[in-house]
C-alpha cells in the first residue's frame, strides 16, 4: 500500500530554530510514513500484543510532528514495506523515488517515521542527496524545542548525546592523528570518530552526575511534601489528550495548551482544593506517545517518577480520535514500565476527554460501553466544564474516602472553628443555640471528619 499526499502549506512553528542552517522560512520536508507488512498485521513479539493503529492516524501523527517545529512539510507519503532492507529500510525503487521528489521539491529534509539504524540513515543521506531524521531524532527536536527549565534542558540533551553517540560515523578519516605503537606496522592513532566519542561520554558523564542533582532534589521536595500529607494526583496521556486544558481549568494555571503534539514538556505541580476542601497537588505531566524512544525515557526518569510517585492518576484519552484505543495501550505501556499498573482502578481514573466533539451516536454507544466496564470511565470536556464537578468528587472520594454526615455543636470556646468547618466541609443546616453554642450538620470526607474530631478534641481539652 501507498499513499501520496502533497502539503503546500506552510506549518505554524516557533521562530528562532530551523534545522536548516540559517533558514528563515520553514525548512522543506518530505515525511515518510513505513509501515511495515508485520506493523500492518498488528504482530508483536511480546506476551502483550499492541494494538494496530491505521495508517491514516500514523500519517497524521507524523504530520503533527513535524508541523510542532518549524517544518514545511512538502509532500508526505505512506509505504507498506514487505521486506525491510538493513542498508535503506525501503526497497531501492522507492529510494529512487523519492531521491527524485526531493530534487523536484527542493526539499532539505527528510523524515522517515521509524526508528533508523546508523547505516540506515547514513546511506539514506547519501541517496536521497538530504539530510534524514527518524522517529526518534524528530521527537528528540521537538523536545529539544519545548525544553523550558534547566532539568527539562539537561534531559533532552543527555537523551540526544546518548543517540547521537551511537550515530558517529567514519566520515572524516583523514583528520586521523599520528599512527601509534611501534614500527612500521604500528596502527593508527585516535581517529577524530573515536575522539568525538570521547568527547560525547565525557559530556554524558557530567550531564548524568547534573541531573543526579535534579533527582536528589526532586526527592527533597517529595519529603516535604509528604511532611504536609497532600495528596499528588498526576495527569497522563497521550500527547494532545488535553492534560494541560484540564490542568488548566482545574487549577486556574496558565500552563501553554495548544492543538499541537508537545505543547508542553516541563512537569508543572499546583495546589487545588477539592469540593469538600480536601487539598491536593495536582501535577502535569510530559505527553506520550507510541515508540516512545528508550533515550527519552531514561533521561525523563527524574520527571517521570512524579507519576510513580503519585496517590492517583488520571489516565486521559482523547475520546474523539479513532485511533484511541491504540493511544490509551501505548500509555498504557508506558505506565507498566514505571511500574503503575493502569487496570488498578484503586489508583488509576480512566477519563474521557473532548466528548463534546463526539456527535450524539457515537457519544451515547461510548458511554453505554464504559458503563458496563468494570471501572467506568469518567467522560468530561476539559474546554467546556461538562463532568469536571462528577470527576473533581470522584477524586476527592479516592484520595479522602466517601462522604459521611456528621453533626457537631461547637461550645462558645471553640467558635472559632467554624470558619474552617465552612471551608472543609459542606454545612447542610446551622442552629444558634441560646448558651451561645452552635450546631452544624455537615457532609464531609472521610480523612475531613477525623480532622474535625481531631480539632475538636484538642480545643476542648486544651
Amino acid at each position: 500500500m501507498a499513499r501520496d499526499k502533497d502539503a503546500d502549506r506552510s506549518v505554524r512553528g516557533k521562530q528562532g530554530h530551523q534545522l536548516g542552517p540559517e533558514a528563515r522560512d520553514p525548512t522543506r520536508a518530505v515525511v515518510i510514513v513505513p509501515v511495515l507488512a508485520r506493523q500492518a498485521r498488528g504482530d508483536d513479539e511480546s506476551s502483550r500484543p499492541r494494538l494496530s493503529r491505521s495508517a491514516d492516524a500514523r500519517h497524521d501523527e507524523a504530520v503533527g510532528l513535524a508541523s510542532a517545529i518549524d517544518l514545511n512539510p512538502v509532500h508526505t507519503a505512506v509505504v507498506t514495506v514487505a521486506d525491510p532492507r538493513p542498508a535503506t529500510l525501503l526497497g531501492s525503487g522507492k529510494v529512487a523515488e523519492f531521491a527524485d521528489i526531493v530534487k523536484e521539491r527542493k526539499a532539505e529534509l527528510v523524515i522517515v517515521d521509524h526508528p533508523l539504524t546508523p547505516v540506515q540513515q547514513r546511506n539514506l543521506e547519501k541517496e536521497l542527496n538530504a539530510k534524514v531524521l527518524d522517529r526518534t531524532g524528530l521527537i528528540l527536536e521537538i523536545f529539544g524545542e519545548r525544553a523550558r527549565t534547566k532539568e527539562g534542558t539537561l534531559q533532552v540533551e543527555l537523551a540526544h548525546l546518548n543517540y547521537q553517540k551511537g550515530r558517529l560515523v567514519r566520515s572524516w578519516t583523514h583528520l586521523e592523528r599520528q599512527r601509534g605503537g611501534a614500527g612500521f606496522l604500528g596502527g593508527p592513532g585516535e581517529t577524530q570518530i573515536e575522539s568525538d566519542r570521547r568527547i560525547l561520554q565525557d559530556k554524558i558523564t557530567k550531564l548524568k552526575h547534573e541531573l543526579e542533582t535534579v533527582r536528589r532534589t526532586r526527592d527533597l521536595h517529595r519529603a516535604k511534601r509528604k511532611k504536609v500529607p497532600f495528596p499528588v494526583v498526576a495527569i497522563v496521556g497521550y500527547t494532545n489528550a488535553g492534560k494541560s486544558t484540564l490542568f488548566n481549568r482545574l487549577t486556574g494555571a496558565g500552563v501553554l495548551a495548544e492543538d499541537m503534539l508537545f505543547a508542553t514538556l516541563d512537569p508543572t505541580l499546583r495546589r487545588v482544593r477539592l469540593p469538600h476542601g480536601t487539598p491536593v497537588i495536582l501535577s502535569d505531566t510530559v505527553g506520550f506517545i507510541s515508540d516512545l524512544p528508550t533515550h527519552l525515557v531514561a533521561a525523563f526518569r527524574a520527571t517521570l517518577e512524579e507519576v510513580v510517585e503519585a496517590d492517583l492518576v488520571l489516565h486521559l484519552r482523547d475520546i474523539s480520535d479513532p485511533d484511541t484505543a491504540a493511544q490509551a495501550d501505548d500509555v498504557e505501556r508506558i505506565l507498566a514500565d514505571l511500574g503503575v499498573d493502569a487496570a488498578d482502578a484503586n489508583r488509576v481514573i480512566e477519563v474521557w476527554n473532548k466528548i463534546d466533539l463526539l456527535d450524539e451516536g457515537n457519544r451515547e454507544r461510548l458511554l453505554a460501553e464504559g458503563a458496563a466496564g468494570k471501572a467506568p470511565p469518567i467522560a468530561i470536556s476539559a474546554v467546556t466544564g461538562e463532568g469536571l464537578d462528577t470527576l473533581k468528587a470522584l477524586i476527592e472520594t479516592r484520595v479522602s474516602g466517601e462522604l459521611e454526615t456528621m453533626t457537631v455543636t461547637l461550645s462558645p470556646a471553640q467558635l472559632g472553628q467554624v470558619d474552617w468547618l465552612y471551608r472543609n466541609g459542606d454545612v447542610v443546616s446551622r442552629a444558634d443555640n441560646e448558651d451561645g453554642s452552635v450546631t452544624l450538620s455537615l457532609t464531609a470526607t472521610h480523612s475531613a471528619r477525623q480532622e474535625i474530631e481531631s480539632r475538636l478534641h484538642r480545643k476542648s481539652g486544651s
